[in-house]
């Protein structure tokens, strides 16, 4: 089962991609036409996605570059809710002038608006530590609306939901409002898919079913276009509520209809319920919201192990807070392909040799590393391609000037692809190194990459018979050579 809905990963998503195309004065049907055709837009994305068979794009973000666009998205919401906690408005557009702005009418608040949203909060971040059983977004909403209607607060409220059910309609917006929507939608489809595959796969290994990421995604998109067309905003999948209904019993989808009629009955007979709920404990609700999004822990873990990680992570974050929440989302993704050359482009290699007491080779650990006389045995951690050929090449030749082997043996088991420019590196590579006397061998090279060396004509210059199973049958077949035994 998989339980689609709201989700608080993406209401700061769609409120931030929204509050700009709504000015002062406007009516709300202006917002809720925007968050519908969002909604369309992400769902016809996601449909888009799946028929072509590209579930590989949830994989887009890496974790430590979504992470830091999680966390500036966390700052920069509770930075844009701060004044109407504090039960004021301003009319700022980015991150600079919304703190300025707040400091400059901070002297604007309402005390009772700015107590109901710190108490609000408090019951929001507190009652979860003390007991999981008790909803705490129900207990500060009803509180604080009940509060409100009782005593009569002279505070500015939510008012009444719309009377009835929603007719289905298609959500028309103005022409140029499509682009910035377009640009927060393809946001919302990477970090809905991501959170969605992976609860989906988590929740099916249990049952030992298998996940089809492409169905997945036409699934959540059908939902995000109805969506759209009733008045509602993007929904995802929910790892909470898909919780809960598995451990109430939950084993079809029925449970997605039923709880689809508990809100049509809020609708059509109890749509004033929250009439009375002031804006700033709405406030105080998102900024719960934007905490939950927020991980600085994994930062100071990750900076123990890969500092280069936590850097692109910031550099998310910064991306996010200073260009905008939209803008962030293209450096994200940005961040995630840098990372992945950055890897690649300057894989670690190794010289391996033996250590006593363990078999096989291994990379030098310290006190008994041990390497064959005349012979260095190379291990390169990634693809040969265009970007790292050169570096490939480089630390080739300084083993050679250091070392004065007579061998180069290249262990390639981590080697996947060999590209044009990579062949010919290393066909000038090898006559460079028999210039000076130098064999060049290959060992555990993939079959499928020994085929594409004889289909690049690299033969003629590489010796066939230096390609080896094994470095102990390379040493063998070296030591069995005359004048290099």
């Amino acid at each position: 089962i998989l339980v689609l809905g709201p989700d608080s990963s993406l209401g700061p998503l769609i409120f931030a991609a929204i509050s700009p195309l709504v000015v002062a004065g406007d009516v709300p049907a202006k917002a809720i036409a925007l968050a519908g055709m969002l909604a369309v837009l992400v769902g016809l994305i996601e449909i888009g996605l799946g028929v072509g068979k590209l579930g590989f794009v949830a994989d887009l973000l890496s974790s430590e570059v979504q992470v830091g666009y999680m966390n500036g998205l966390a700052i920069t919401i509770v930075v844009g809710q701060l004044p109407k906690l504090c039960g004021f408005s301003t009319d700022a557009d980015s991150f600079v002038e919304e703190l300025r702005e707040f400091g400059a009418n901070f002297d604007e608040r309402n005390s009772t608006a700015l107590a109901m949203g710190l108490v609000t909060l408090a019951v929001l971040l507190v009652l979860p530590r003390i007991t999981r059983r008790i909803p705490a977004v129900l207990v500060a909403v009803v509180g604080a609306t009940a509060l409100t209607a009782l005593f009569d607060f002279d505070l500015s409220t939510v008012g009444a939901l719309p009377d009835g059910l929603p007719t289905p309609e298609v959500p028309w917006t103005e022409a140029n409002d499509i682009g910035p929507l377009l640009v927060a939608a393809v946001g919302i489809v990477l970090v809905s898919l991501t959170d969605t595959i992976a609860l989906s796969t988590s929740f099916n290994a249990r049952r030992g079913e298998q996940v089809k990421p492409d169905r997945e995604m036409i699934g959540v998109g059908t939902a995000n276009i109805a969506a759209g067309f009733f008045q509602g905003f993007a929904v995802s999948s929910s790892s909470s509520r898909t919780a809960v209904a598995e451990q109430s019993g939950a084993k079809t989808q029925l449970t997605g209809i039923v709880g689809a009629g508990v809100v049509v009955l809020l609708l059509v007979f109890f749509n004033e319920l929250l009439a009375d709920l002031p804006n700033s404990a709405l406030a105080a609700v998102v900024v719960a919201a934007a905490f939950s999004l927020a991980n600085f822990s994994v930062l100071f873990r990750v900076w123990k192990v890969r500092r280069s990680a936590v850097v692109l992570s910031l550099a998310a974050t910064a991306g996010v807070i200073f260009l905008g929440v939209l803008e962030g989302i293209l450096v994200a993704i940005a961040l995630s392909i840098l990372l992945f050359f950055h890897r690649n482009w300057w894989p670690r290699g190794a010289v391996l040799g033996r250590v006593p007491g363990r078999e096989g080779w291994h990379s030098d650990t310290g006190d008994g590393f041990a390497e064959r006389p005349g012979v260095v045995v190379f291990r390169w951690e990634a693809p040969l391609f265009f970007a790292n050929a050169g570096i490939f090449s480089q630390q080739v030749r300084e083993l050679v000037r250091e070392r004065k082997p007579t061998w180069v043996i290249l262990q390639c088991q981590a080697i996947t692809d060999i590209d044009v420019t990579a062949a010919g590196m290393l066909e000038r590579l090898d006559n460079e190194l028999n210039a000076q006397g130098v064999h060049l061998a290959f060992v555990e090279l993939r079959s499928r990459l020994h085929d594409l060396v004889r289909d690049y004509g690299l033969h003629k210059t590489l010796d066939a018979d230096h390609f080896y199973g094994s470095i102990e049958e390379a040493l063998a077949d070296i030591a069995a050579t005359p004048g290099d035994g």
